[in-house]
């Protein structure tokens, strides 16, 4: 206890300002993006935008990767310009378009206001992280990134919960204004409290500076063992984002939640009241949100275990359980069994997201593991855009409600007006009810019935499959071939 005690006491304020920013950047970002699948894809009555599965899918998934991209140029403009200033334009970048997000109706414009936001983001993010590296040393390092790991899953985790509540209280705009009110907390912080950390300052034109990073990651990829690693790790990222991307749609429209509610209400009307909504339902965001409590109640447990695991065996186990969860959390419109399928889904992230992170830097030559660390980013971009297609077209093919019910209706050649912003999703669905004779619950399980959607897991979990099996001819042949080499 002194010990840890001794280390806390080394950090700097700025280590403990750059986390506070991190807590309230994470709030803001899970804040909006938990929801960010339901506002773009629910029915226009309820103040969302109603577009397509295939349009929410490309949005999220190209503005996501971008993020990941910008950080080989924004990494430089910190390096070129300074942190502090660069975090003050990065914040009221960030807050203004989150503003600007809340007031767009078009697809284009909810598009390119987005991007504005994961420039915001891309801006933030390296030099938090170089932040943290600056304000610690071997000594403290360890248990400095660990309380920064820590942060993020705590910004996570409360961000969906605010913006849950807020929502069905206030309206979608709510969330906009939450993310945003949040992000200008941390342009407080960084005027007021925010130290510049000692830093090299770059001598070479800034155009020059980003060609030295690219110059730098094609270097690293020159190494056949960390490209194929990388690829291989795109199946992972692929499929660890469908929670994000797909699960929240899948639980509004086929899951039934009000079981879950009524059992809460059952023991605590309190808690049922602060989780539940006003039809006595838990809405997705709080559901898929257990992920990061998850998280935050178990990692160090889980760390624990896997510690003495190589890092590709404990990847291989880690997507594994991932895997198992996915085709649970997919599989069932109970809403008790997707909990389980999260909680699973929770186990094999915490073996194998952080061991992906160490690997990497395990594999780089001494002196180099800065440069190997900058190509871990390609695979979670990579991983984004294809998740965007998964949970896009393919989604709207194989499961969306909307799309299944229109098929339905032509089937039947029963006449009802297409979905318009005068006859929005809900009016098609109590059309649709009516002329069928059943209610809206009856609708539903005879989708779920005659095209059973839940077969979508099949493809989520395969994936995860496939990246076993590669990761094991991995670890058999290259890897293999590198020990024997240095026999």
């Amino acid at each position: 206890m002194t010990k840890i005690s001794t280390v806390f006491k080394k950090f700097p304020r700025t280590f403990w300002v750059a986390n506070t920013m991190e807590l309230f950047e994470r709030w803001a970002w899970y804040g909006l993006f938990a929801v960010l699948a339901l506002y773009l894809t629910q029915s226009t009555d309820t103040g969302a935008l109603g577009f397509t599965q295939s349009q929410k899918g490309t949005m999220m998934g190209t503005v996501t990767a971008i993020l990941y991209l910008l950080p080989l140029i924004t990494g430089a403009l910190a390096d070129r310009f300074g942190y502090k200033r660069m975090l003050i334009i990065a914040f009221v970048v960030y807050s203004l378009s989150y503003l600007l997000m809340g007031q767009a109706r078009s697809y284009t414009a909810v598009y390119l206001t987005f991007l504005l936001v994961a420039l915001g983001a891309a801006l933030f993010k390296p030099i938090v992280s170089a932040t943290v590296a600056k304000t610690t040393d071997e000594t403290t390092s360890s248990i400095g990134f660990g309380i920064f790991y820590m942060i993020v899953n705590i910004g996570g985790f409360i961000g969906p919960v605010f913006s849950s509540k807020l929502r069905h209280i206030y309206g979608w705009h709510i969330v906009f204004f939450m993310a945003a009110s949040a992000i200008a907390v941390n342009i407080l912080l960084a005027l007021i409290f925010y130290k510049e950390p000692g830093r090299e300052k770059n001598p070479d034109p800034f155009w020059l500076s980003i060609w030295k990073s690219l110059k730098q990651i094609f270097t690293a990829l020159s190494d056949i063992k960390l490209v194929v690693f990388l690829v291989i790790m795109i199946g992972f990222w692929t499929m660890f984002n469908q929670l994000f991307y797909t699960l929240p749609n899948f639980i509004f429209q086929w899951v039934d939640t009000s079981m879950i509610y009524h059992w809460i209400q059952g023991f605590s009307p309190a808690i049922a009241a602060a989780v539940g909504t006003k039809k006595d339902m838990i809405a997705p965001e709080m559901m898929v949100n257990l992920d990061a409590g998850f998280i935050i109640l178990f990692q160090i447990f889980i760390s624990s275990l896997v510690m003495r695991l190589k890092p590709v065996n404990a990847i291989i186990s880690g997507i594994m359980v991932v895997s198992i969860g996915i085709g649970i959390a997919f599989g069932t419109d109970n809403g008790f069994y997707v909990i389980l399928g999260i909680f699973i889904f929770s186990i094999g992230e915490m073996a194998s997201s952080p061991k992906f992170t160490e690997y990497i830097g395990r594999i780089a030559p001494k002196n180099k593991e800065g440069l190997y660390m900058g190509t871990s980013f390609l695979p979670v971009a990579v991983g984004n855009y294809l998740a965007g297609i998964l949970s896009g077209p393919v989604y709207q093919s194989m499961s969306d409600k909307v799309s299944l019910l229109e098929h339905e209706v032509a089937k039947r050649g029963l006449h009802i007006p297409a979905i318009s912003e005068k006859f929005t999703q809900d009016n098609y669905f109590k059309r649709a009810a009516e002329l069928m004779h059943t209610n809206q619950q009856g609708l539903t399980q005879m989708l779920w019935n005659t095209y059973h959607p839940y077969r979508i897991w099949i493809l989520f979990s395969a994936i995860g499959i496939v990246t076993i099996f590669a990761l094991v001819l991995y670890n058999i042949f290259v890897l293999g071939r590198v020990k024997k080499a240095n026999v």
